[in-house]
C-alpha cells in the first residue's frame, strides 16, 4: 500500500467528550527537598471534592488517595494523583492520573506555587500554564464499567484551595 493508501483506513480523528469535572481540596504534607533523582517531591493527600458531568456525578471520599508531584529542575512538575469517587448511586471507582503542570513564561510557576500555598493575593490565569493529565480508572463490572474500556484526558486549574480538571473520554 501506498502512504496515500494507509492515510485512508486509518481511524478518524479522536472525538473529546466531557465526561465530568472534579473539584478537590487538597491538605499538603512537607516536600523532600533535594533528591538523589534530582528535583523535590511533594505530596498533597485529597481532603474532600465532588464531581459533576453528563457521565458521571458524586464525591471524591476524603483521605482516599491524593497527588505525589515530583518538581523538576526545569521547572516542570510531574503529576501522579490515585483517588477514589463514589458515584451518586453509590459505586466505588479508582482514578489514577498521569500529568504535568508547566508555566507558559518563566514567571508563572513561582506563582502558580503560591497559589498552591494558599497565598490570598497570589493569582495565575489557566492561559499561562498547561495542566494536562492522562487518566484511567477501575470501576466494578455493571453500569460504570465503560470507564475501564476508554481513554481519558483531564484539563486542569489551579485553584486558591485544589484542583479543577474536566475530564474527557476519547471517542
Amino acid at each position: 500500500m501506498t502512504l496515500d493508501q494507509d492515510m485512508q483506513v486509518l481511524p478518524e480523528v479522536p472525538v473529546l467528550d466531557l465526561a465530568f469535572e472534579v473539584r478537590l481540596k487538597f491538605s499538603p504534607l512537607p516536600k523532600m527537598e533535594d533528591t538523589p533523582g534530582g528535583g523535590r517531591k511533594g505530596i498533597v493527600v485529597v481532603e474532600a471534592g465532588t464531581f459533576r458531568g453528563p457521565l458521571l456525578n458524586g464525591t471524591v471520599v476524603p483521605s482516599s488517595g491524593g497527588d505525589f508531584a515530583t518538581f523538576r529542575s526545569d521547572g516542570v512538575v510531574m503529576l501522579d494523583a490515585r483517588y477514589m469517587l463514589l458515584e451518586e448511586d453509590g459505586t466505588a471507582i479508582f482514578l489514577y492520573n498521569r500529568g504535568f503542570v508547566w508555566g507558559r513564561s518563566p514567571d508563572v510557576m513561582p506563582r502558580f506555587s503560591r497559589v498552591a500555598a494558599g497565598h490570598p493575593d497570589a493569582s495565575v490565569e489557566p492561559s499561562e500554564y498547561y495542566f494536562r493529565t492522562m487518566t484511567s480508572f477501575d470501576a466494578p463490572k455493571g453500569k460504570h464499567d465503560w470507564l475501564t474500556r476508554h481513554a481519558f484526558i483531564g484539563a486542569g486549574a489551579r485553584l486558591k484551595d485544589g484542583n479543577l480538571v474536566r475530564y474527557y473520554k476519547i471517542g
